[in-house]
């Protein structure tokens, strides 16, 4: 009797097992399933792009060069909280999209941006400043120097959320296009700070 007891227990014992063994296999089967679909659809996403990413991408990423450069200005040019505070701002976001768009232009088999950089006519696109304004952006300090700073800043915003329209209208990558939604709400709050400071 007992043996029979022990016999039944162990028998019970190994289908619980096994049924554990199943269910745990086909668990992380579904998890693998899912990454693996996870991983495809991001894959596709990044390889999903079309001319008008490409234009964007090249043309934002010296766009955001030029906002960096006139951020740096900044220092020992004014002492308004306001605007070191938001120059630090654009460095602080405008950096990270910067290495964000040229990993994108990379991944496409697109030619480094800042290597594209060089010699650029500035003045040709939309809200860039050409050399002689950033010149004499750069010899201004004080009360003058935010006057003209936040006046270019604006313009300088402004190009950048036409470019952005531009990428939502004709882009097809959703990663780029979430890109061009972000710059346009971020710059243009920033806009609204900017002429709430020139009153």
């Amino acid at each position: 009797m007992r043996t029979k007891i022990t016999t039944a227990i162990a028998a019970t014992a190994g289908t619980a097992l096994l049924l554990a063994g199943c269910s745990t296999g086909s668990t992380d089967s579904t998890a693998a399933q899912s990454t693996s679909v996870a991983a495809t659809s991001a894959a596709e996403s990044q390889g999903t792009f079309n001319d008008a990413d490409v234009n964007f991408l090249e043309g934002m990423y010296p766009h955001h060069a030029q906002a960096v450069e006139m951020a740096d200005m900044v220092s020992g040019r004014t002492d308004n909280a306001d605007i070191v505070t938001l120059a630090g701002a654009i460095k602080a976001a405008q950096q990270p999209e910067m290495d964000q768009m040229a990993g994108w232009l990379r991944q496409w088999g697109q030619p480094d941006p800042a290597a594209g950089m060089q010699g650029m006519p500035h003045g040709d696109m939309q809200g860039m400043m050409s050399p002689d304004q950033m010149q004499g952006l750069e010899a201004m300090s004080g009360a003058d120097f935010d006057r003209m700073w936040l006046n270019m800043m604006i313009e300088h915003h402004q190009g950048a959320i036409d470019m952005a329209n531009t990428e939502l209208a004709d882009g097809e990558n959703p990663e780029v296009k979430q890109l061009a939604t972000d710059i346009v709400a971020e710059q243009q709050r920033e806009i609204a700070d900017m002429q709430a400071m020139l009153g």
